[in-house]
């Protein structure tokens, strides 16, 4: 019986202090997590500060073509979740809303498929003075539609046959044309393919094509190759940008689109050179990959 009584008075001591020591955890798991929660939101406040004075850069280029009248298109490519929307989106955010638009086309209509490729992209062409961003757009054609069957083999020789001689006619007529192509790693872009499964925010955008792209990656990466290599001129380069850190991406766009205009700069501090290591030229790219397949068989990026 004293036994009985000695462990009576023991366990609501124990249980106590095990509850006090559980208790003392989760709160520093919770003090942990709200740390946590506030670093990374200074350093996404950080990152969205030091973009403002070429934010600030990106309004005087605009008026500058809205003085010279002078139309801008800006080509945004690259694979899936490689952070061309969030980059839009930060290019765009301070600028006049009347002289600029971001254009993401859909399907072809019926209609559209009897007529010449480019008559659709061409309607949506900028005015005099005025600054039009295409999230994806006629290089669609030589990325997704042959890979998925899209377009006819037939179709993809015509379209990589025609396309330099467009945009030489459009470069000479005076628009100013920027091709940027967006590069991500196929872990990356797997991590962030996971993050918008389960994140009920992001889920739209999910698609279907967005879920074979980790299968079909080696078929993107030769498309890659064969676009840079063939469509890759002077008058209208490509541009890489290594985009695996969404903030470094978002920078080095806006210092290549900042000096592909000839305005007058308003801050005479700012860096304006592009970071070798996120921004690479076209032709360099392509050297890299055929350096890359010589030495092990295969591309890989």
């Amino acid at each position: 019986m004293t036994t009985q009584t000695a462990q009576k008075s023991v366990h609501p001591v124990t249980n106590t202090a095990a509850l006090k020591a559980e208790n003392e955890q989760l709160r520093q798991k919770l003090a942990k997590l709200e740390t946590d929660k506030a670093k990374k939101a200074l350093s996404r406040h950080k990152k969205e500060k030091s973009l403002k004075p070429f934010q600030a850069e990106l309004i005087r280029m605009q008026k500058y073509l809205e003085q010279t009248k002078r139309p801008m298109i800006i080509l945004f490519e690259g694979r899936d979740a490689s952070g061309k929307g969030g980059t839009i989106r930060r290019v765009a955010r301070y600028m006049n809303e009347k002289h600029y638009r971001i254009v993401a086309q859909g399907k072809p209509s019926d209609a559209q498929r009897t007529q010449w490729f480019f008559q659709r992209y061409v309607q949506r062409f900028p005015r005099g003075g005025e600054v039009v961003l295409f999230d994806r757009s006629w290089y669609n054609r030589a990325m997704v539609e042959p890979i998925f069957g899209f377009c006819t083999p037939e179709e993809y020789k015509q379209f990589m046959k025609g396309v330099v001689g467009f945009e030489k006619d459009l470069v000479r007529t005076g628009t100013i044309l920027v091709k940027l192509y967006f590069s991500v790693t196929k872990q990356t872009q797997a991590e962030r393919f996971e993050r918008r499964k389960t994140d009920p925010l992001r889920q739209w955008k999910l698609s279907e094509v967005d879920l074979q792209a980790q299968e079909r990656w080696d078929d993107f990466t030769n498309s890659k190759y064969e676009m840079l290599k063939k469509t890759h001129v002077s008058n209208a380069p490509w541009t890489v940008i290594r985009s695996n850190d969404k903030h470094l991406a978002r920078l080095n766009a806006m210092r290549v689109i900042l000096n592909s205009v000839p305005y007058e700069r308003g801050n005479s501090e700012l860096d304006f050179v592009p970071n070798p290591e996120i921004v690479i030229s076209g032709s360099r790219e392509v050297e890299m990959m055929e350096a890359e397949r010589i030495k092990l068989g295969k591309f890989t990026h």
